[in-house]
């Protein structure tokens, strides 16, 4: 898969809300994901990190009221796309979160995701 099918591919997944499904697909082994310091969990390596820290967002998530995601920007082995969401966490209640994602892709497959966003 080129970047560009990777990119698209992760678009579809991500706007029908399958992101578990696009990390088993597109993820390597080895990924890398970088949050804001603020997160408290800057930093995750491996698919195995990758998936508890999923399972504790969706376990934060009370509700998603709205949920966006561009189409992707792609250029050599990377792509970045906004996402623009509403939801309510247990912890700190109903927020607004925009945020620009980039992608590294190496070999067919997503090796570094980074995030920055304001909450």
């Amino acid at each position: 898969m080129t970047t560009q099918d990777i990119a698209n591919r992760l678009v579809d997944l991500c706007r029908q809300e399958k992101h578990p499904q696009a990390q088993e697909e597109l993820y390597h082994e080895d990924i890398v994901s970088v949050e804001d310091e603020k997160s408290g969990q800057p930093i995750t390596k491996g698919m195995a990190a990758i998936r508890k820290k999923t399972i504790a967002w969706d376990d934060a998530v009370v509700e998603i009221h709205d949920a966006k995601v561009s189409d992707p920007i792609v250029t050599g082995n990377y792509f970045a796309v906004t996402m623009e969401n509403e939801i309510t966490f247990k912890e700190h209640g109903r927020v607004n979160i925009s945020e620009i994602c980039v992608y590294e892709v190496k070999n067919g497959k997503i090796v570094r995701e980074q995030f920055f966003y304001d909450m």
